[in-house]
C-alpha cells in the first residue's frame, strides 16, 4: 500500500513542478521563402565512425561548403550531437562519429536520385563504403518526410539490401512500421496513438463537442481518422465534418472550393488539421489562413512551419494550438551554433531556423495580454531579450539517433569488434545490437530501439500567435501524458492562456447549447448525439447535471421545485385545529353541541308542558344526546390522524347516526300509532302501552354494530398517506379499508331515513296542536339531500379535502336534525309559552 502511494506521488512530481514553474515561449521569424516547393525538402545524412578526434572545424567546412541554407537546423542539431557524443569519454573511446552530407543539402523529391549514391548514373562510393572483400555497413539519417525515408530505401536496397541501416527522424508512420517491407528501417519518433486521446481529452477541458477534421487521404490519416472517431464516440464529441484531402493535386484543385465551403458553413469553432506537412492538406490549410477563416486550428508541431507562411496581425481568435513530442530543453545550442561560425549564425539567422526561447516571465512584465500586444512594441522589446535555440522534435529525434548509433557501435566494440570497423558480415549484427538498444540520453529520458516496446509520447500543448511579416509567437500551455490516471492525464497552465488570450476560456464549439439543471437532452433520430434539443424534465421528475438524457424522479416523500433541479421533501400536512377550515369547522362542531346541550337543558326544565310530552319526550331526550356525540364525532376528523381515532371516527359517525335516525324513526311511528290508537275500532293500545317504539331504537342500532364489528374483523381504517392529491405535500388521512364496509354504513343509514321519511310523510296532514310529523318530514328531507350530495361530491375530491367533505357533511346534517325538530318548539317554549299549554290545547279541541 505504501509503495502504490509512493509511486502514485513520484508520478505527479512533473505536474506539481510545472506548477510552480514558468513554460517556455519561443519566437521565430519566418523565412524569406515561402513557396509551397520548399515545404518538401528532406534531408539526408550518411554516418561513419573514425579514428582520430574530431574537431569543430571539421563540421563547420561541411556546414560552408553546402550552397542551400534550407533546413539548416537538421545539420546544426546533426553536428551539435555528434559533438557531445564525441567529447563523452564513456562512449566510442579512441573513436569519433561524423557525418556526410550529400552535395546540394537538403533536397525535395524530385531531386532525390541526384545525389544516391549508389545509383547508376553516379558510381558514387558512399561514406564508410570501401570496394574489397569486406564491405561496410551502411548507416542512413533520413527525414523528416516519411516519402523520402521510404524512397531512400527502396533506392538504396536493391544494391545492398542487408549492409543498409536507416534511421528515420520526423514524425512517426505507420507505413515506415512494416518490418517485412522495411526490415532495417528504424523511426526514433514515438507512436503517435496516444495523440487522439490527447486531443479529445483538451476538447473536454475546454467543453468542445463540436469538432471539425482535415486529414490528408492516406493511410495514415485513415488510422488517425479511426483512432480520433473511438476517442470521440467515447467521450461524446462529434464531428462536425470529416474533410479527407486528397494527394492528387489535380483531383485537390477541382474539389477545393467544395472543402472550402464545407469549413466555412460548419457551426465549429475548433478545426483539427492532422497530415503531411508537405501535402496538398498544408495547401488547403494555408489558403483556408489566407482568406481569413477564424478557427481555432488544432494540429501537430510538423505544421510549424506552415502556420508561419501568414503575414497577419494577432488573431482575433485563438490562434492554432499544436501538439508536440515532450522533451526536456537541451542546453547549450546556441551557443555551440554560434562557435562554429559567429559572423554566419547571428541571432537572427538562426530565428529563422529554429525557435528561439526566453522565459514567459519576462514577457508578462512587459505585455499583460498577448493578445493585445502592439506588434512594433512587442518586436523593439523583443529584440533586447537574450535567447537561447530550442530543439524542435526532428532536432531531438536525430539527437536522439546520433546517441542510438553510439551506444550501438559502442556496444560492438565491447563484444570485440577488430579496429572499431563494422565489417559487411557483422551489419546483421548491428542491426542485432541496435533493436535491442535502450539507454537515457543525456537530458534524463528513455529511448528504447524495441518497436514493440516503443512508448507511447506525451504531448506539450503549445498556442501559436501570428504577428506581421513573419513573425510568430509560441507559448507551452500545458501538457499531456497518457501514463497518468484517467482524469489527470492532461494538465494546462490557466495562468498562461489567460495571459495570452485575456481569459481562461476558450470560444465554444458546440452543436447546440448545453441543456442546464431542469433539462433533459431530446435526441432526434439521423442527427448526431451532440446536436439535441433541450425540454423541462417531466412532473415531479429533476436533473441537476448538464446534459442528462434522462432526469430522475423524485421519492414519494419529496417533490421537484420549480427549476426542477432539486428535490425537495414533502411537508407532512393534514386537517389540523391551527388551518383556518379545521378552526372553523372545529369551531361549528363545538357551538353546536354547547347550543344542543343548551336545548337539552330547555326540554329538561319544560318537561311538564303539553309540547315536550308529545310525541315521546324521552325519545327527544335520546335524538338530543345523539346529536351531541353526532357533533362530537366530528372533532375525530380535525387533527393529526393515528390508529385509535382511524378506527373511532367510522365506527363512532356510523352508531351515533344510527342512533340518531332511528330514534327518529321511533318518534315518526310514534305519531303514526298514536293517531291510530285514538281511532274508533282500533285495538292498538297494547303497542302504545308495551311503548314498543323504543325498541327501535336498540334493534337498529345492534344491527348497525353488527355491521361495525365485521367491518373490523374484515377490514378496518388505518393511517395512509396521499402524496399525490397535493403539489409537495404529503397529506396525512385516514383510509377506509374496506370501502365496501363503509358504503353499507352509509347505505344502512339511508335506509334507515329513508324509512323515516316515509313514514312521516304519511303521518304530516293528521291533525293535532303539537304533532311533529311535518318536522320529522322536512328533517328526513334535509339528511337525505345532505348525504345524497355528499356522495358524488366526495368521491371527486381527495387528500384532505375529503375529510373537510365528510365533516362537513356529518355537521349540516346533524343541524337538519337540530334544527327542523326542535327549533320550533323551542321558539313555542321560550317566545311563545301561551301556545304550549292544556287551555290553547282544548280550544284548538272544541275548535
Amino acid at each position: 500500500m505504501f509503495t502504490l502511494i509512493f509511486l502514485l506521488l513520484l508520478l505527479n512530481i512533473p505536474l506539481l513542478v510545472s506548477r510552480i514553474t514558468h513554460p517556455n515561449c519561443f519566437w521565430k521569424m519566418k523565412q524569406n521563402n515561402d513557396k509551397d516547393g520548399d515545404l518538401l525538402t528532406s534531408c539526408i545524412f550518411f554516418l561513419f565512425t573514425v579514428q582520430w578526434p574530431v574537431e569543430k572545424d571539421y563540421f563547420n567546412y561541411i556546414l560552408n561548403t553546402q550552397t542551400s541554407t534550407e533546413n539548416n537546423q537538421f545539420p546544426l542539431a546533426l553536428t551539435f550531437s555528434m559533438d557531445e557524443v564525441n567529447k563523452n569519454p564513456d562512449l566510442l573511446p579512441n573513436m569519433s562519429l561524423v557525418f556526410q552530407w550529400p552535395k546540394g543539402g537538403c533536397k525535395n523529391m524530385s531531386k532525390l536520385n541526384s545525389f544516391m549514391p549508389l545509383s547508376d548514373e553516379k558510381q558514387y562510393a558512399p561514406p564508410n563504403y570501401e570496394c574489397n572483400e569486406e564491405i561496410m555497413c551502411i548507416i542512413v539519417l533520413t527525414g523528416p518526410n516519411w516519402e523520402t525515408s521510404a524512397r531512400i530505401w527502396t533506392l538504396l536496397d536493391p544494391y545492398r539490401s542487408q549492409q543498409i541501416l536507416q534511421l528515420t527522424y520526423g514524425p512517426f508512420h505507420t507505413i515506415l512500421s512494416d518490418h517485412e517491407k522495411f526490415p532495417y528501417l528504424y523511426q526514433m519518433a514515438p507512436k503517435v496513438t496516444a495523440l487522439p486521446l490527447a486531443m479529445v481529452s483538451l476538447m473536454l477541458h475546454f467543453n468542445w463537442n463540436w469538432i471539425g477534421l482535415a486529414i490528408s487521404d492516406s493511410d495514415q490519416g485513415t488510422q488517425f481518422l479511426s483512432y480520433l472517431r473511438t476517442e470521440m464516440e467515447t467521450n461524446a464529441v462529434c464531428f462536425a465534418f470529416v474533410s479527407i484531402i486528397p494527394v492528387n493535386m489535380n483531383l485537390y484543385i477541382s474539389r477545393a472550393e467544395v472543402y472550402y465551403n464545407q469549413i466555412i458553413t460548419s457551426s465549429a469553432n475548433v478545426v483539427i488539421i492532422y497530415g503531411d506537412k508537405d501535402s496538398t492538406l498544408a495547401v488547403s490549410f494555408r489558403m483556408w489562413e489566407t482568406l481569413g477563416i477564424q478557427r481555432i486550428w488544432v494540429t501537430t508541431s510538423q505544421w510549424d512551419i506552415t502556420t508561419s507562411m501568414r503575414d497577419s496581425t494577432v488573431g482575433s481568435f485563438h490562434g492554432t494550438l499544436a501538439f508536440a513530442q515532450h522533451h526536456s530543453e537541451i542546453s547549450g545550442f546556441k551557443t555551440f551554433v554560434q562557435t562554429l561560425n559567429p559572423l554566419k549564425y547571428t541571432d537572427e539567422y538562426l530565428a529563422r531556423l529554429g525557435w528561439m526561447n526566453f522565459n514567459c516571465e519576462v514577457s508578462a512584465s512587459k505585455c499583460k495580454i498577448l493578445k493585445n500586444c502592439s506588434f512594433n512594441a512587442s518586436l523593439q522589446w523583443l529584440m533586447g531579450q537574450t535567447f537561447d535555440m530550442a530543439f524542435g522534435d526532428e532536432s531531438y529525434d536525430i539527437y536522439n539517433a546520433v546517441y542510438t548509433v553510439a551506444h550501438a557501435v559502442h556496444e560492438m566494440l565491447l563484444q570485440h569488434v577488430d579496429n572499431g570497423k563494422v565489417h559487411g558480415g557483422n551489419c546483421l549484427k548491428l542491426h542485432s545490437i541496435l533493436r535491442k538498444t535502450h539507454f537515457t540520453n543525456p537530458v534524463g529520458e528513455k529511448v528504447n530501439m524495441n518497436q514493440r516496446e516503443n512508448q507511447k509520447a506525451e504531448y506539450d500543448i503549445f498556442q501559436i500567435w501570428n504577428f506581421p511579416n513573419g513573425f510568430r509567437f509560441k507559448v507551452k500551455i500545458g501538457e499531456f501524458s497518457p501514463y497518468f490516471p484517467n482524469g489527470h492525464q492532461l494538465h494546462l497552465y490557466d495562468d498562461v492562456i489567460e495571459w495570452t488570450t485575456g481569459s481562461r476560456q476558450m470560444p465554444p464549439s458546440l452543436c447546440s447549447a448545453d441543456c442546464g439543471p431542469g433539462l433533459r437532452k431530446f435526441l432526434q433520430e439521423g442527427i448526431a448525439a451532440c446536436c439535441f434539443d433541450c425540454i423541462p424534465c417531466p412532473e415531479n421528475e429533476v436533473s441537476n447535471e448538464t446534459n442528462v438524457e434522462k432526469c430522475v424522479r423524485c421519492p414519494e416523500d419529496q417533490y421537484a421545485n420549480r427549476e426542477q433541479n432539486q428535490c425537495i421533501p414533502k411537508s407532512v400536512v393534514f386537517l389540523n385545529y391551527k388551518d383556518p377550515l379545521g378552526m372553523a369547522l372545529a369551531s361549528m362542531a363545538l357551538c353546536f353541541t354547547a347550543f344542543t346541550i343548551l336545548v337539552l337543558g330547555v326540554f329538561i326544565k319544560h318537561h311538564d308542558t303539553p309540547i315536550v310530552k308529545a310525541n315521546n319526550r324521552n325519545l327527544s331526550y335520546i335524538l338530543l344526546i345523539s346529536l351531541i356525540f353526532c357533533f362530537l364525532c366530528s372533532l375525530l376528523f380535525i387533527g393529526q390522524p393515528n390508529s385509535a381515532t382511524c378506527i373511532l371516527q367510522q365506527i363512532t359517525f356510523g352508531i351515533v347516526f344510527t342512533v340518531a335516525i332511528s330514534t327518529v324513526l321511533a318518534k315518526t311511528v310514534t305519531v303514526l300509532l298514536a293517531f291510530i290508537v285514538r281511532a274508533p275500532g282500533r285495538r292498538m293500545r297494547f303497542f302504545m302501552i308495551s311503548r314498543a317504539p323504543n325498541y327501535i331504537i336498540a334493534i337498529c342500532t345492534l344491527i348497525q354494530i353488527i355491521l361495525c364489528t365485521i367491518w373490523l374483523l374484515v377490514s378496518p381504517p388505518f393511517i395512509d398517506t396521499d402524496a399525490h392529491s397535493e403539489h409537495g405535500q404529503i397529506i396525512i388521512v385516514c383510509n377506509k379499508g374496506s370501502v365496501t364496509a363503509f358504503y353499507c354504513v352509509l347505505l344502512y343509514h339511508g335506509s334507515l331515513a329513508l324509512g323515516s321519511f316515509i313514514v312521516a310523510f304519511l303521518a304530516r296532514n293528521l291533525p293535532d296542536t303539537f304533532n311533529e310529523a311535518k318536522l320529522l318530514t322536512f328533517s328526513m328531507l334535509l339528511f337525505c339531500s345532505v348525504w345524497v350530495t355528499f356522495l358524488p361530491v366526495y368521491h371527486s375530491t381527495k387528500g384532505k379535502v375529503m375529510v373537510v367533505v365528510e365533516v362537513f357533511s356529518i355537521l349540516s346534517s346533524s343541524i337538519g336534525l337540530l334544527g327542523c325538530i326542535f327549533i320550533p318548539k323551542c321558539y313555542i317554549i321560550l317566545f311563545r309559552p301561551e301556545r304550549n299549554s292544556l287551555q290553547k290545547l282544548r280550544e284548538k279541541t272544541s275548535y
